[in-house]
């Protein structure tokens, strides 16, 4: 709980009437409060852990859509997501040395710092971007896993702030430009995958897309001749594209 010591007056440093200066302090005072190994484990969670957890919640995922007869369709929709991820986090550049929004705590006192060493730019959030993009892409091929996502996103959200190095609104924007990318580019980002999908399949790698489970029903459907396996549209309760 070592932060930076308070040098200014309680109604300044508080950030005023200014609404996100002053969440900021509410939400960093709990760290104020809470024990050394909550702390540490914050530390931990917001800066690795949410990423992480996400990467095993993607594993599940992509073992339980394998399972599908529209396999090939959820495995791409699934990809997109590290997709997704990676391109909100390059549209973020610009906009970082656009705003060229300082880190709050160079600009407030009194704030408990749980990370040291940030000097780049404050807004958006890059952790906040990530894990929204992950977790609304994967919303996009697994309803279940995607709303769990979505979750650690908002969780990711509030331990940036907790740890003192992001303003609320750099939260926001972050979780805004990762599921404005995610949802937005989804389409086109099928029309490429899909085929892709359908192509690794059909290749001794096609485990990698659909498990034996969904090749059955497949292959006795096509016949003796294993011609004309039906494509199926992605199943309505679990996805949003195909």
């Amino acid at each position: 709980m070592a932060g930076l010591a308070v040098g200014y007056p309680m109604s300044e440093a508080r950030g005023g009437s200014n609404p996100d200066t002053s969440t900021l302090y509410d939400i960093n005072g709990i760290a104020k409060a809470a024990p050394n190994w909550l702390d540490r484990l914050v530390e931990f969670i917001g800066e690795y852990g949410i990423v992480l957890g996400l990467g095993v919640l993607m594993l599940f995922a992509w073992w339980s859509v394998r399972k599908r007869e529209d396999a090939p369709a959820a495995v791409a929709a699934l990809c997109w997501a590290p997709l997704a991820a990676g391109i909100a986090l390059l549209v973020n550049i610009p906009i970082r040395g656009f705003v060229k929004r300082p880190r709050p705590f160079l600009d407030h006192s009194g704030l408990e710092v749980l990370v040291k060493g940030k000097t780049d730019y404050s807004f958006v959030s890059d952790h906040a971007t990530l894990t929204m993009a992950l977790g609304v892409g994967l919303f996009v091929a697994h309803r279940k896993y995607g709303l769990i996502g979505i979750a650690l996103a908002f969780l990711e959200g509030f331990c940036r702030v907790y740890m003192g190095v992001h303003y609320p609104t750099d939260v926001i924007g972050g979780l805004a430009l990762g599921t404005a990318v995610a949802l937005l580019l989804a389409p086109l980002a099928m029309m490429l995958l899909t085929p892709l999908a359908r192509r690794v399949a059909e290749t001794r790698a096609g485990r990698l897309v659909r498990s034996d489970r969904a090749v059955a029903p497949l292959v006795a459907a096509a016949g003796p001749a294993g011609r004309g396996l039906p494509e199926q549209p992605l199943h309505r309760d679990n996805d949003l594209a195909a």
